[in-house]
């Protein structure tokens, strides 16, 4: 899992069959360091400005109950706090 903040909504008219009726996230995250934005179903109801726990690839799919579906990430927590020690990050 990593971790993001939903910033935006994605709203598309036409798309895949296996997504109608889910909510579409747009997310930023800092996986692997580098800056990323991702769009992510939803599965719990999240907003804009929360932070978030997203599943990616195979697990994404597994966690909307469809393999096959054309998922690659999936927001399936949403983060109430968050502790870090500073000295263990490099």
């Amino acid at each position: 899992m990593i971790i993001g903040k939903v910033v935006g909504n994605v709203w598309a008219t036409k798309k895949d069959p296996k997504l109608e009726g889910r909510k579409l996230l747009v997310v930023n995250t800092t996986a692997g360091g580098a800056p990323e934005t991702i769009v992510a179903v939803d599965t719990i109801g999240a907003g804009i400005g929360e932070d978030v726990l997203v599943a990616k690839g195979s697990v994404a799919r597994n966690a909307i109950g469809d393999p096959g579906s054309p998922v690659d990430a999936v927001v399936v927590g949403i983060i109430d706090s968050l502790e870090v020690d500073k000295k263990l990050l490099t």
